[in-house]
């Protein structure tokens, strides 16, 4: 495969509009940490960004996750690996990242629901707003992860 070259260093092209970003980042506190990482993972691979899926599987380790769950956070639904709670935010996650094809359906609003308070459930929705918001810049931009 050849070099992806960058397109445009948007961070350093418009750092303002990029501070609300980080601002609303801080904002979302509802939500383990781990789990934020993990979903944040499902959700930069399902829109094919590199950048943001490595950064946020080093986010997932640092937070302790098992490269088990790692390995198969991308077939979840056939792991046995993951808890009905992060299964209910996995499913969310995905739902509302592929509107045009999905929607948001009211079962996996229900099970979400069930599992999360309504401070959470905003929460792992914001997270998903946000999260698309980054991936469309880093892949639109071609922003690489750098080789460690």
């Amino acid at each position: 495969m050849s070099e992806q070259i960058e397109r445009i260093n948007y961070m350093a092209v418009n750092p303002a509009a990029l501070a609300g970003f980080f601002k609303v980042k801080t904002a979302i506190t509802k939500i383990d940490a781990g789990l934020r990482a993990l979903l944040e993972v499902r959700i930069s691979q399902i829109n094919g960004c590199a950048h943001c899926v490595d950064t946020h599987l080093a986010e997932a380790r640092a937070e302790g996750e098992t490269q088990q769950r790692i390995d198969c956070l991308a077939v979840w639904r056939e792991s046995p690996f993951f808890t009905p709670t992060e299964r209910a935010a996995l499913a969310w996650v995905e739902a509302v990242t592929l509107l045009p094809s999905n929607g948001a359906p009211d079962t996996l609003y229900d099970d979400l629901r069930a599992h999360f308070t309504d401070e959470e459930v905003v929460d792992i929705t914001m997270i998903v707003a946000l999260m698309n918001s980054w991936n469309r810049l880093a892949v639109g931009f071609r922003h690489m992860p750098k080789q460690r």
